[in-house]
């Protein structure tokens, strides 16, 4: 199946450029450890394949969940090889794909950590050793090569797979579930191109009984006598088992964790029509985005309680965990829910996560990577102070952990997959991104924009019969006007989205969204954003740093005075709209405490795109400032 959306934008194509030609093969000598870097992280994931195939000696090493690397990498190349075929690339990834199905064992196991060493331990722990995860990593592996080549190699052996876990949690009715969710939303996809039932009830069947027993993880614990992380089984909420899905009130636990489960319940929900499960999703959406989620679309506020939600409210900036992969969850949870309700905020928030967190996740050379992503950062405290460990000053090259590198890959590969949704004969606009999209042999609508610097929008439509079209009418712009042919004039709206009934070919629709630079305020709830703004430019989250301002600590933002938008080139960051914002810079002391106001005088921040920080000097960055 190729992509119904070309990409062809003066924005996004730089990235799904930036994957084939430099992310995919910088990430394929990173997992076969062929680059000599002090600085690179080693990985093994594929020396580990080679072990378990019994075509290497050596001892598994890395994370137990290194084979989801791989997979990972495989997926990404697959989103790469539709929108730019690359014979070279290919046949790397079908040898990959050929040592994969040589390490599966007969029975259709497959996991490297224990086929090499643990072979008598396997699913004895659930609860940490991620075997179902990457089982689900390499269904979607499998799912997205055959969807781009049509060769069914990988399929084949993510069937076997599956239908090993169907056997033994279905027809064998062994007790259990993911303790790192993934495998759900996998299934579902794997019932989507096969048509097979069995996948769909397994899926159904996790999440199900998720909950159910929320002593499993310490039964599984007492039974097997032995731990790999020593992690407290019975802190329930971490891994999303303190209630039946259908009845928890909040997110909780490890945020990626969540939204991989969250993303499972809705497409299970949309498949099987069953509104207990829609309700769930919502609720957990809202916990969320109206309470757990900062304004850069990251969720996951603390280190110390594992890469995890907190309580309503908690949002500090400085450590802040905010995990590239956990936004990239959030996306996959926003576009399983728009695809459920067609609701247009679930895009709006896809939107945000997607122009902010993940683009900050790499740098623009495509060679390194933020694991998390703070919304303040002082290189002088980094490291050096308790609870700042987790943050970094610069991105890394490789990470000990790497999940995020190999997902920020396959995301930025498969954005076509995002633009657009249909429901029946509505074809939905989602994000807004120049290119053609060809939802069926008739129909073809060609978008062209500046966004995200410049707010038209303007849809061609060329189609052989009459269509409805939906375009979103997006949250942070105040001001939007819609005009068919030239003619503005109110239209039908739904769900946030206006609904243009029957174009027909020749027709333009043009957009224009409101891109005025406005300050941000959080609900006072909010501690650590207690008078502090932020600025927002359409889905753009700005920040400040010192390389353009000198010491941030001077300095706060003036309450009154106009914000300008000024277009500049730099290879460093690319083609960007930075802010000039009126501010108030503050005299230094030599004092610590003083009874004197300090004195302040006029002065001018910039302030740059979020996504774009730490790709110059290393020095400080926050997002949330003090108005003054």
């Amino acid at each position: 199946m190729k992509n119904k959306f070309q990409i062809n934008d003066p924005f996004w194509s730089y990235y799904q450029e930036l994957v084939g030609k430099v992310m995919l093969p910088y990430q394929y000598e990173v997992l076969n450890d062929s680059l000599d870097d002090p600085d690179i992280e080693k990985s093994h994931s594929f020396e580990n394949f080679r072990i378990a195939a019994g075509e290497s000696d050596g001892a598994f090493y890395g994370q137990v969940f290194q084979d989801s690397d791989t997979a990972k990498w495989l997926e990404a190349v697959a989103y790469s090889l539709m929108v730019n075929p690359d014979e070279a690339l290919e046949k790397k990834a079908d040898e990959i794909i050929a040592l994969i199905g040589r390490a599966q064992q007969p029975d259709g196991y497959l996991n490297t950590y224990f086929i090499a060493q643990n072979t008598e331990k396997r699913w004895q722990n659930l609860q940490e050793c991620h075997e179902l995860y990457c089982a689900g990593h390499m269904i979607e592996a499998g799912v997205a090569y055959y969807e781009a080549t049509g060769k069914e190699e990988l399929l084949s052996i993510v069937r076997k797979n599956a239908d090993l876990i169907y056997r033994l949690f279905i027809t064998e009715k062994r007790e259990g579930v993911a303790g790192h969710p993934e495998i759900e939303l996998a299934l579902v996809r794997l019932y989507r191109v096969t048509g097979d039932a069995r996948y769909l009830t397994l899926a159904k069947h996790f999440i199900d009984v998720r909950g159910t027993n929320p002593n499993f993880f310490a039964e599984e614990r007492q039974k097997s006598g032995w731990s790999l992380w020593n992690m407290n089984p019975q802190n329930t909420d971490y891994t999303q088992v303190t209630h039946p899905v259908r009845e928890e009130q909040n997110a909780v636990g490890h945020a990626v964790r969540a939204v991989y489960l969250y993303t499972g319940m809705a497409m299970t929900a949309k498949e099987t029509n069953d509104p207990t499960l829609t309700a769930a999703c919502e609720r957990m959406w809202d916990s969320i985005v109206n309470k757990r989620m900062y304004l850069t679309g990251g969720i996951g506020s603390s280190a110390e309680a594992g890469e995890a939600f907190t309580l309503d409210y908690d949002l500090p900036n400085s450590t802040a965990y905010s995990e590239t992969c956990a936004a990239i969850g959030l996306i996959f949870f926003a576009k399983a829910m728009l695809e459920l309700t067609h609701d247009a905020k679930y895009a709006d928030v896809m939107e945000l996560a997607l122009y902010n967190t993940v683009l900050a996740g790499v740098q623009r050379d495509g060679t390194r990577f933020f694991y998390t992503n703070p919304l303040e950062a002082d290189p002088a405290y980094i490291k050096k102070l308790p609870g700042l460990q987790h943050v970094y000053a610069k991105r890394p090259k490789w990470h000990a952990c790497a999940c995020c590198p190999p997902n920020e890959a396959r995301l930025l590969a498969s954005l076509n997959r995002y633009a657009w949704h249909e429901d029946g004969e509505i074809l939905y606009s989602d994000l807004f991104i120049s290119g053609e999209y060809r939802p069926d042999a008739q129909t073809t609508i060609t978008t062209e924009t500046g966004y995200p610097y410049d707010g038209v929008v303007t849809y061609h439509i060329s189609s052989a019969k009459k269509i409805t079209f939906a375009v979103r009418m997006s949250a942070w712009s105040p001001l939007t006007s819609v005009a068919v042919n030239g003619s503005s004039r109110r239209y039908r709206l739904g769900n946030q989205y206006v609904l243009l009934e029957n174009l027909v070919d020749g027709d333009t629709v043009s957009v224009q969204f409101d891109l005025t630079p406005s300050k941000m305020y959080a609900n006072p709830k909010v501690h650590a954003d207690e008078g502090k703004c932020a600025i927002m430019a359409g889905p753009l989250v700005y920040c400040f740093e010192d390389c353009d301002n000198g010491d941030l600590n001077q300095f706060s933002v003036s309450r009154i005075g106009d914000i300008h938008s000024v277009s500049i080139q730099d290879e460093r960051i690319g083609n960007v709209n930075i802010l000039k914002v009126p501010a108030w810079k503050f005299a230094p002391s030599d004092s610590l405490y003083s009874f004197q106001r300090p004195k302040a005088e006029p002065a001018v921040l910039t302030a740059v795109p979020y996504y774009a920080w730490g790709n110059r000097e290393i020095g400080k960055m926050k997002v949330w400032i003090w108005e003054y």
